[in-house]
């Protein structure tokens, strides 16, 4: 990986920072514990809720949002999107991306609250900057099992619309559970015993994953997060590492796309993940702040 991961005693937050870690606790509020639990099996009407509070933050942020419709199991849900296009390479598209359904029983504030808010919160850091590329910050509905790689999976259907119109997605971002980071030593386990020995067992970083046709763009996120200084890892991997798919990423590497995933590593960190516990005073702000604050120099770096 490009550069090296920060290491020491982080500066303390600025007024900016602070201002967005609150905005960060405040949308998280709504979407976590005013609606809660949302997905098509057990809560549908509180699924529809959360695209339409997506909906207006985007609205309210001054972009033409977009929705993109599907039937599932005979219930109408949606993908949303909205996109700041790019002055000299328009046709270059980077997607960010984060889907804002539940695992049934739980209001999914890290899983996938945190990831939905820090999207918004990004989608209005570039609300009125021009880049070279376009970026588009999608949202995808049905994430979660039952659907995950199925026909009624919002980012698969999204990928294969783009693919059927020939859309040159550069690079998709799939951010994923990216609220948890935790100081204490031994905090931070792999899906396999060998991986424990090249990267921390303190989980206090944030995860960059790829595959191996996704290195470049790897680099690229992880080079823009170091430079804000924020702890960080990078991996491109090997398709049997089967861990590296669980999330939206996956479906754009099905359809020809570099893609990747940004996670606290969810399940390997974070202990109530999938579960009722996974509540809004589980989100370390703060950090999440800073994650954000590096995001936008990874996509500054990506897309000019």
């Amino acid at each position: 990986m490009p550069g090296r991961s920060f290491h020491g005693i982080p500066i303390l937050l600025d007024e900016a920072e602070s201002q967005l870690r609150e905005s960060l606790r405040q949308d998280l509020r709504l979407l976590a514990q005013e609606i809660g639990e949302r997905n098509l099996s057990h809560r549908y009407p509180q699924l529809i809720e959360a695209a339409e509070f997506i909906e207006q933050m985007l609205h309210d942020a001054g972009y033409q949002v977009r929705r993109q419709e599907i039937t599932v199991r005979g219930k109408m849900v949606w993908n949303i999107d909205a996109q700041c296009t790019g002055h000299s390479h328009p046709q270059e598209i980077i997607v960010v991306g984060a889907h804002y359904d539940t695992v049934p029983g739980s209001p999914g504030a890290n899983d996938n609250g945190s990831a939905v808010v820090a999207n918004l919160a990004l989608a209005r850091a570039f609300a009125r900057v021009t880049r070279e590329r376009t970026v588009r910050f999608a949202f995808f509905v049905n994430e979660e099992f039952p659907y995950y790689m199925t026909d009624g999976m919002g980012s698969l259907r999204y990928a294969q619309h783009c693919r059927a119109n020939c859309e040159n997605i550069v690079g998709m971002i799939s951010l994923e559970t990216i609220g948890c980071y935790l100081d204490e030593p031994l905090t931070q386990r792999y899906p396999i015993g060998l991986l424990r020995h090249l990267y921390p067992t303190t989980g206090n970083f944030v995860a960059v994953v790829g595959n191996l046709r996704s290195r470049r763009l790897v680099h690229g996120a992880i080079r823009g997060i170091r430079r804000a200084q924020f702890p960080s890892e990078g991996m491109a991997a090997p398709q049997w590492l089967k861990d590296i798919f669980r999330s939206d990423h996956a479906a754009f590497w099905h359809c020809g796309y570099p893609a990747l995933m940004i996670t606290d590593t969810a399940n390997f960190r974070y202990p109530y993940y999938h579960t009722s516990e996974d509540t809004v005073d589980k989100i370390n702000y703060p950090a999440l702040a800073r994650v954000v604050t590096a995001l936008k120099e990874s996509l500054v770096e990506l897309v000019g």
